[in-house]
Order: C-alpha cells, then structure tokens, then sequence
C-alpha cells in the first residue's frame, strides 16, 4: 500500500504523523515578508531573537538552535522517535563539500543533461532580481520532463538515487549540496506532463527559515497543483486536507521571493507544458564580504569574485590568459569544456547567450593516440584512448596537464601529473581522455583515490615523459640523445590485462634535428634510455582497427545465431500453417458430415 505523497517533506522521515502542527495555527500572513538572512523579524511565536546568520559562506555553520523558537523542548518532544534527525546544520556541513563554486553550478546543469532523454533542448543560466528587496538571484532553467509531486519530494529529500547508468548523477544528493553551496534559500518550481495527468508543484529549502525558526530537523513546505480540464486551469491537490495546504502554501509565501500565490503561479508560464525552475536566493558571500559570484564584470557571464582581478587583466602573461586559467573564474568558459559532447539540439545558455562548446583535442598540435588497457578485473576489456599533444601555443604557455572525463562529464580539469618538473620538461603537454572505469567523488571534481586511480596517474606520467622525449623538438628543445635505441613492438596479451614488450633491436636511431623529423613522420618507432615506449599513429590504427575486427566478429556470431533463430521461427510457422490448414479441413469434413446427418434427419 502506496503513502499518500505529503506537501510538508520532513526529510527525518517519510509521512511522520504530527508533521502538520510544525505549522498549525500559522495561516495567517505575516506583516513583514522577505526571507532574507539580514530580516529575521518574521518569526512564528518567537519570544527571543534568532542568532545573527552570517552572510559569508564558511562562517554560516554556526547553528545554535531552539533558543525560544517554536520548536522548544517541549515542543520538540512531541517528534522524537526511533529515527534518525537530520539536523539543519547538515545542509551548510553538506554544501561544503563543494569548495569551488563553479562545481556546485555544474552539478544543477548535470541535472539538466539528464533530462535529454526526456526531451530537453536546453538549459538557462541567468541572473534575476529578488522580487523582496531587488537584490540578486541566480536561476537556472531547463525544458526536460520536469517532476510529478513524489519524484519533487525525492529531489529535496536525501539518499535518492537515479539509479540509471546513462545518467550523470548517482548519489541524490547533487541538488541539496549545489543549491545550498550557491544560496542559503531555494524554491523550484516543476511541471510533469504523462498520459494520465499534468502536474506543477513547488518546494522550498531554506536555511534562513529553518535557523530562523530554530527548528531541530529538517522540514521543507511544498504544495502541488493538477490540472482540470474541465475547469482547463490547475487547481491545488490536498494531500492532507485543505488546512495543511493552506499552511505549506503561507509558509512559502513567507519565506520565498513572491509573496502572493498568483506571483507563484505566474512562474509556470514560460516553463511551458514540462520542465523545471530553480530559483537561488540569499546568495553567499566571500570571506571579504564581497558575492561570491560577480555578475557585473562581464554582463554575458558570471564570474567568481576577486579571481578576475587576479587573471583577467590582459597585461597579464598570455599563460594567465589560457582556457586553462580561465575556467577557475569564468563559468561561461568552464562550461564550453564541461561535456565532451553534446546533441545539436542542445544548447546550455548563459544570460541570454548560448556558450559554445569547445573540445580541447582541437587545440593540440603533433596529436597522438595512445591506447592504455586498465587491469579493472572485470570480464569486459576496458579501452582508454588518450588524446595527447602540444598545446598550439606551447612554447610560450606554461600549461600542461590531462583533463579526464567520465560519462562525458569533466572531473579533472588540466591536471598536473607532473608536479615537480625541471627543466621544462612536460611543458605544453595537454592530454583528453574518458575514464567511466573510475568512480568520482560526490562533488565530480576529483576521483576516488583507488588503485585504479593510482594505476592510471602512473600511466599517465610515463605517457607524458615518453612524449615529451620523442617530441619536445618539436617545439624548439633540445632532446636526448641515444646511441642505441631499440625500437619495440606492442603486443597485448588475451584478457587485455597486461602489456607485454618484445623487443627487437634494428640499429641506431638518432633523434636530433631533421633526422627525428624524418623518423616522426614516417610513423616509426623509438624507445628511450628509460626503455619506455610510446606507439606510432599507423600502430594505433592497427589496435583501433583489431579491435573494430573483433566487435564485427562478435557482430556477426550474433547475427549468426538471429538468422538460425529467425529460421526455426520460419519454420515453427510453417508447420503450424500445415497444422491450421489440416486442422480447417478437418472442421470441413466435420461440418459436412454435421449437414449431411441433419438433412438425414
């Protein structure tokens, strides 16, 4: 037997009896309104004041709760039960996850990616201004399938998987920790379209309200409307009774930016038949008292205070001025890196302007691909192909790094495997790769330190080394040079789980000058003094290409087994047609002889 979904969300527990009283007695519309951290006056019964909330990010853990709230100790009693309490604190302590603002934005737009499957075509960045006091507030938009009332609750709720390996998120806690890392407030708005029905609801998760209350646990006012085609309009669903409404809807009037419930309403019209609006209000500030986010400097993107006068000078060294660089500050130029890929349909828009996508293979010169096989212990054989080369600027950027992705989202953005390089050795070396055989952090950006993990880096390492002493000529430095260098072919075992070297050796191989040039271009092979090695282009064609063979036996094996399978179908209707038509001409005769008895008769 299914619960009822309930419009209070108590995320202690689910449709825990009482929730209602939280806020019984409080329909009546408060004279002061603006859920803002700096107006707290609006208290429900409050006898003391609340503690001071601080407007600045890292110092806003400081919860003292219960002090003549509410929620007193008496009061408080009535719901202690064999239950775990999740307690207000939790969401500051939670977004802390997300050191970097920028990774709590990405986690939203994830949530937007997802929805393709569902028809999105698009998800909108933009500023807007509070309605309660005009001070900034930053929405973001998409057209997906949007959220019926349960799955609403599931996404303000905690420990809510999407349990679906296409999607980006996993864990159900993105939205919790991204929108409270942005805001101490947030109210969505969703609209789910299905055969049966239309539904539209909103929730509202609000640090201010819950300190502001004092209250102990974590409570979250919503209310859901359905759509009535006789009436043609959406009209409110009363989960528990008309009261209980009424008081989730006051309290969200209270404590959001709109005051009237027309004002609520009215935010549905250009989410159109399907889709979801997240509105963060009451955004954080920096240690220096100054937003965190800087929504003024450039009035296409959103910036992060203070870094932009660190890197976003143009007398500052062209190095400063690198994507590499500049994605740390300005989210229009992180977000072009943040999928590998994307549909054509699919556009991410940052205040107004659609952000262009730009793949950073494209920017490597004298490119390889290298193909690395992982020990994952699994049956299927993992393939990670590497796009590594010369940044077209190297040398004069001091930029090197991998920038790894997994599902098509990027979780290390330039990454320094070599951390302690001498000798400029390693600069300009830029790599892309996808690694979805590495599980990431909950805030996707880092990844598990696993042996997987450790594996990976080393490669890593030996692959930037290998290419920085074959290629670094290339680019006007000097090279090592060997009197006797072996060259090596690759071969991989079985199982793709270890790689083994048959050496053969041919001669010296002088790596100086146009000899190199000469060796690099006819796609030769060269081992260093190290005894590393790194594959020509032609060896990985061949790899690519054994592996395309052996997908297209498997293919065919398949097809193999389908053809004798389509065959014994063929045949099965055969036989049954024999079947009917003996089967009809055996009714025949039956009836015959029926007709001939009767006229007999």
């Amino acid at each position: 037997m299914s619960l009822p979904v309930p419009d209070m969300i108590d995320l202690c527990s689910d449709d825990e009896c009482g929730e209602s009283d939280v806020i019984k007695g409080s329909s009546k519309k408060p004279k002061n309104q603006g859920g803002s951290l700096d107006d707290s006056s609006h208290r429900f019964g409050t006898s003391l004041p609340p503690p001071p909330i601080s407007r600045q990010f890292w110092k806003a853990g400081d919860y003292e709760g219960g002090q003549g709230q509410v929620h007193g100790a008496a009061n408080q009693r009535k719901y202690e039960k064999n239950h775990l309490h999740v307690h207000p604190m939790f969401l500051h302590s939670n977004a802390t996850s997300h050191k970097w603002v920028f990774g709590a934005i990405a986690e939203l737009v994830d949530n937007a990616i997802d929805e393709i499957k569902n028809g999105a075509t698009f998800v909108d960045i933009n500023k807007i201004a509070n309605p309660r006091g005009g001070g900034p507030a930053l929405q973001i938009q998409d057209n997906g399938g949007g959220m019926d009332p349960e799955e609403m609750r599931r996404c303000l709720s905690f420990g809510f998987s999407k349990k679906m390996k296409c999607a980006i998120g996993r864990y159900g806690n993105g939205f919790k920790a991204s929108t409270m890392r942005l805001g101490a407030d947030v109210v969505v708005f969703s609209r789910h379209r299905n055969m049966r029905s239309s539904t539209q609801s909103v929730g509202l998760l609000s640090y201010t309200f819950l300190r502001s209350m004092g209250h102990e646990k974590i409570i979250i006012p919503m209310v859901d409307y359905e759509f009535n085609s006789s009436t043609e309009s959406f009209g409110p669903i009363f989960h528990h009774g008309m009261e209980h409404f009424s008081s989730n809807l006051t309290m969200l009037l209270q404590w959001s930016p709109y005051s009237t419930e027309d004002e609520f309403l009215k935010q549905f019209d250009d989410i159109g038949d399907q889709g979801t609006k997240i509105v963060m209000y009451n955004l954080w500030f920096n240690d220096d008292g100054d937003m965190e986010l800087d929504f003024d400097s450039d009035i296409e993107d959103i910036r992060i205070s203070g870094d932009v006068k660190l890197f976003g000078e143009h007398s500052k060294p062209i190095f400063q001025q690198h994507i590499a660089n500049v994605y740390n500050y300005s989210l229009r130029v992180y977000l072009s890196i943040l999928y590998l890929r994307l549909p054509q349909f699919f556009n991410i828009k940052l205040r107004g302007r659609v952000v262009e996508q730009h793949n950073i293979a494209d920017d490597l010169k004298f490119a390889e691909f290298i193909l690395y096989r992982p020990q994952t212990g699994v049956k299927d054989q993992t393939a990670v192909i590497t796009t590594i080369g010369f940044l077209k600027e190297a040398p004069d950027v001091n930029v090197h790094g991998f920038n790894i992705y997994y599902r098509n989202r990027l979780i290390l953005p330039f990454w320094r495997v070599l951390r302690n390089t001498t000798n400029s050795s390693g600069r300009g070396i830029v790599g892309v790769l996808e690694a979805n055989y590495i599980e990431p952090t909950h805030n996707k950006q880092d990844f598990e330190r696993s042996s997987l993990f450790q594996k990976l880096e080393d490669r890593l390492k030996q692959m930037t080394i290998e290419y920085w002493h074959l290629h670094c000529e290339l680019i006007g430095y000097q090279g090592k040079k060997s009197s006797a260098l072996p060259s090596q072919e690759m071969h991989y075992s079985e199982t793709g789980t270890k790689e083994e070297l048959n050496t053969k050796r041919r001669g010296p191989v002088p790596l100086a000058g146009q000899e190199f040039a000469r060796a690099y271009a006819a796609d030769t092979w060269h081992i260093m003094e190290d005894q590393s090695y790194i594959r020509s282009k032609q060896q990985v064609q061949r790899e690519k290409a054994s592996l395309v063979m052996q997908q297209n036996k498997k293919l065919r094996l398949q097809i193999s087994e389908l053809e004798k399978n389509v065959e014994g179908f063929y045949l099965k209707v055969e036989q049954l047609q024999s079947e009917l038509i003996e089967v009809q001409h055996e009714c025949t005769r039956l009836l015959a002889e029926s007709k001939a008895m009767d006229i007999i008769d």
